[in-house]
């Protein structure tokens, strides 16, 4: 059958994409540099996100040390400077006020005798239990891994120590401890990436440390001396690599009194999807021991579905400290790439950029607990405009809108697909140069997926595109409701009210700019779906 325009009830003006290049800058090389500078431009502009923060250049890497004060949040990340692929680590720095308008900030904490800055955390010291307070100053801790690269180099075991920093300006400008490191490395090779959290009930600090393939616990009064508790982590979870990037913290269930406590913990490899992924775990911490749950004991068993993020690019995220939401969620940001080809996608003067903003809750699903995630209520503040219309018939390939309607380099999508039946429901973004990018449902599996195999360039890794990314449906209803996120380089789909999520990157030859749904049967309908446009301050 012929395609069916879809008739949106609210028309819009048109959103155009303008791909500026910068004057070719006269060197002595002429002709080449030029060449390399409309190159450079011409990528800054085609694959720079709008919205997910990216830095300005140089390489980037796990979320470091995120916390909320005095109206800022401050992102804190793993970074070289001086390359756009792994290198000397360093921490970069950038605050927001909205947590979608970035503003990157000189770099906060360069190697030293120790060695290079790995990741960790940072914490707002209301009560002054460090010591480094001073003039009635409120100091922020930051607490990060010291990997020595000398001794990495000639084999030795002690490569990874904790150390600790602190500012007395709001986080904009750092001092480290003179009595560094903190807590020294008791024999184990992979020793890192810190994250401390306050105890009110206790009233002393408590410390997530990764530890090969397990999780330590520790406890300190003043951020300086740290006591070992316990570990978690033996014959429960996937090992199949590096534990990496904990966090732990304590969530409400949805709807009840009851709390939980949920720890994350980052694997590389060993994603649903395979390479770098974040699997959680739910139980109750008794001051000393994380114990699971039991009922989430018994489904893991059975088969391992607790997945933060099933896309194949979510890695190392962890929650912002000083701050939850009304309900007392966690706001979550992760890294947006994989180290499958992390370190070979196709960007000129950068390397990566952070998902989006996103808040933690927990629910008691049908057996057990699970972890639901959604994009941040501010990013409804830049919804400026939007296409709408209810009770759409389909009728084969359905064109629902094209970018001379919206711009699909900043949009966000919510819909639902009511009376499922077996079949593929597929939705898909195609621009004039052939290339596709594909997501939906497989209600006969019961999968959710992501192809990206056609998105545009694929060829930079032989690990992007050689498989179709799946994920099982954790709803049972039989209506299918969604959000979607999509900035120039990346999709992040939130299904089921978050309880399936998954984040892909991919890069177009040009912008997409056409949006079809296919669905398999003729009496299928979407119920309702608005696309908003996204509007930022957008350099």
């Amino acid at each position: 059958m012929k395609n069916k325009i879809f008739r949106f009830a609210i028309i819009i003006g048109i959103f155009s994409m303008v791909v500026s290049c910068k004057n070719p800058k006269e060197k002595n090389n002429g002709q080449v540099q030029s060449e390399q500078d409309t190159l450079a431009s011409s990528n800054e502009a085609l694959y720079r996100p709008n919205f997910h923060f990216s830095p300005a250049t140089g390489w980037m890497n796990d979320p470091n040390g995120m916390f909320f004060y005095n109206g800022y949040y401050h992102l804190y990340f793993q970074h070289y400077p001086d390359g756009t692929t792994w290198g000397p680590m360093h921490w970069g720095h950038a605050i927001s006020t909205d947590l979608f308008n970035w503003k990157e900030q000189p770099i906060a904490l360069y190697p030293d005798d120790l060695g290079y800055i790995f990741s960790g955390s940072a914490v707002v010291d209301h009560e002054n239990t460090s010591g480094f307070g001073a003039d009635g100053k409120t100091p922020i801790v930051a607490i990060f891994t010291s990997h020595d690269p000398k001794k990495e180099k000639t084999g030795e075991i002690d490569v990874e120590n904790q150390s600790i920093a602190y500012s007395l300006d709001e986080g904009l400008t750092w001092t480290k401890y003179k009595d560094n490191p903190v807590l020294k490395n008791p024999g184990a090779r992979d020793f890192r990436d810190p994250k401390v959290s306050w105890d009110e009930q206790r009233k002393r600090w408590t410390m997530v440390l990764a530890a090969g393939q397990e999780i330590q616990f520790y406890i300190s009064k003043d951020l300086k001396s740290w006591e070992k508790l316990t570990s978690f982590g033996e014959g429960i979870g996937n090992h199949d690599g590096v534990w990496e990037c904990p966090d732990f913290f304590q969530l409400p269930i949805i709807g009840s009194s009851e709390k939980k406590w949920v720890l994350l913990v980052s694997i590389n490899p060993g994603g649903p999807n395979t390479g770098s992924a974040t699997q959680y775990f739910v139980g109750d911490f008794d001051g000393s021991n994380f114990i699971l749950d039991e009922s989430f004991k018994q489904e893991m068993g059975k088969e391992h579905s607790f997945w933060v993020d099933y896309g194949r690019d979510d890695y190392a995220g962890v929650t912002f400290s000083n701050i939850e939401n009304k309900d007392g969620g966690k706001l979550f940001m992760g890294w947006m790439s994989n180290w499958l080809y992390a370190n070979e996608v196709p960007t000129e003067k950068w390397r990566s950029a952070m998902t989006i903003a996103r808040t933690l809750e927990l629910t008691k699903g049908e057996n057990t607990f699970r972890l639901v995630a959604n994009p941040v209520p501010e990013l409804n503040e830049f919804a400026s405009e939007k296409l709408k219309n209810s009770d759409v018939l389909l009728e084969g390939k359905t064109l629902l809108t094209t970018s001379k309607a919206i711009d699909f380099t900043r949009a966000q999508i919510n819909f639902k697909v009511e009376d499922l039946v077996d079949g593929v429901y597929t939705f898909e973004l195609s621009n004039s140069e052939g290339d596709s990018l594909r997501f939906g449902y497989d209600a006969t599996k019961g999968n959710y997926f992501v192809d990206r195999n056609k998105a545009g360039i694929t060829d930079f890794s032989n690990k992007f595109s050689d498989r179709i990314a799946v994920a099982p449906r954790i709803a049972s209803q039989n209506d299918w409701t969604g959000t979607i996120v999509i900035d120039k380089t990346s999709i992040e789909l939130f299904f089921d009210d978050g309880q399936t999520v998954m984040t892909e990157i991919f890069f177009p030859k040009a912008p997409f700019d056409s949006l079809y749904f296919e669905a398999p049967s003729e009496e299928s309908k979407l119920e309702y779906i608005e696309i908003h446009q996204l509007k930022f301050n957008l350099n």
